[in-house]
């Protein structure tokens, strides 16, 4: 299943757009542009992860955390500001937040900065993606369509976990070669058009698109 983040950011053009990079890196984003909102959602049991602006409407992000905490000590905060003062960064920390980004920011950045907080906490839970309607569970190396397993052989499967854990990304069959069947594997670079035949005809719905001249890429 996909990881719930929740930012709470009042300006709504930054908002929009750290979501639309969330949602593209395969979370399920829940927006909130005012203290008020986000308050109606501090006690929701599937939030992996909440992004809060310091300075909102009428309160602080500092007050939501407050918020937060008394509900969840284990939830992962990031705090993000326009002021870089090292006493916003004490205080973040000493009110429970996990990492605290400054104003400008790359939104890519701030995509690495959850993957990497993500990746840290939950570290022990079972390993699942969504992707195109399809569940991958990497530590089984099992794939379920509508509930349903679905036999892929190895190469197959790790054909897939490479797509799924790099969505948007193009790679070239040389690389697909590389990643997937290794520096140690000879022959015809056929073998990715025809493994990725098999599994297009296995899993219909996926998004695998062709790049005439290059490659692939999971849209």
């Amino acid at each position: 299943m996909k990881r719930v983040v929740c930012i709470v950011e009042d300006e709504r053009d930054l908002n929009e757009l750290v979501c639309r990079y969330l949602e593209k890196d395969g979370y399920e984003v829940r927006s909130y542009l005012t203290f008020d909102d986000a308050m109606l959602h501090v006690k929701d049991k599937d939030v992996n992860l909440w992004i809060l602006d310091i300075m909102l409407d009428n309160r602080s992000g500092y007050d939501l955390i407050d918020e937060i905490r008394h509900h969840s000590h284990e939830v992962p905060v990031i705090f993000m500001s326009a002021r870089d003062k090292e006493f916003d960064r004490i205080i973040g920390l000493e009110k429970g937040s996990d990492d605290y980004i400054t104003k400008p920011f790359s939104p890519k950045e701030l995509v690495l900065r959850v993957n990497n907080i993500i990746r840290r906490v939950y570290k022990n839970d079972n390993t699942r993606l969504d992707v195109d309607g399809y569940e991958l569970d990497e530590l089984q190396r099992l794939v379920y369509g509508q509930g349903k397993p679905i036999d892929l052989s190895t190469k197959e499967f790790d054909l897939l976990l490479l797509f799924a854990k790099n969505r948007g990304k193009a790679f070239s069959r040389e690389q697909i070669l590389g990643l997937v069947w290794e520096q140690n594997y000879f022959g015809s670079d056929r073998v990715v058009d025809d493994t990725l035949r098999r599994l297009r005809k296995k899993m219909p719905n996926l998004s695998i698109q062709t790049m005439y001249g290059f490659g692939y890429r999971l849209g």
